[in-house]
């Protein structure tokens, strides 16, 4: 029979926990109205979103050590940027004093 869920069925993922462990995780999700396997989703989610999240941040705080190293050049278009901005802001206060 075809299925008719909308979403396919994930792939099986085996694990050992000690049996305490597994025990403490079974109490814990019942308390919570929740399968075990529902909570270790969510953590595995939690995990490579947060993983995500710091590959993006090392990301952007490479791009912009980069691009300051670069607005050090007094010729750079970057410095010339910085510039523009810096006489924008200092424009908008004059306005507000």
């Amino acid at each position: 029979m075809p299925r008719t869920s909308a979403s396919p069925k994930g792939g099986t993922f085996t694990f050992r926990l000690e049996p305490d462990l597994k025990a403490a995780l079974a109490r814990s999700a019942a308390d919570d109205h929740k399968q075990p396997a529902e909570v270790v989703r969510g953590l595995v989610r939690d995990y490579l979103a947060e993983k995500a999240r710091r590959a993006f941040e090392e990301e952007a705080r490479r791009q912009c050590l980069a691009i300051n190293a670069r607005a050090q050049d007094p010729s750079s278009d970057e410095a010339r940027v910085m510039r523009e901005l810096e006489a924008d802001l200092d424009a908008f206060a004059d306005e507000w004093k």
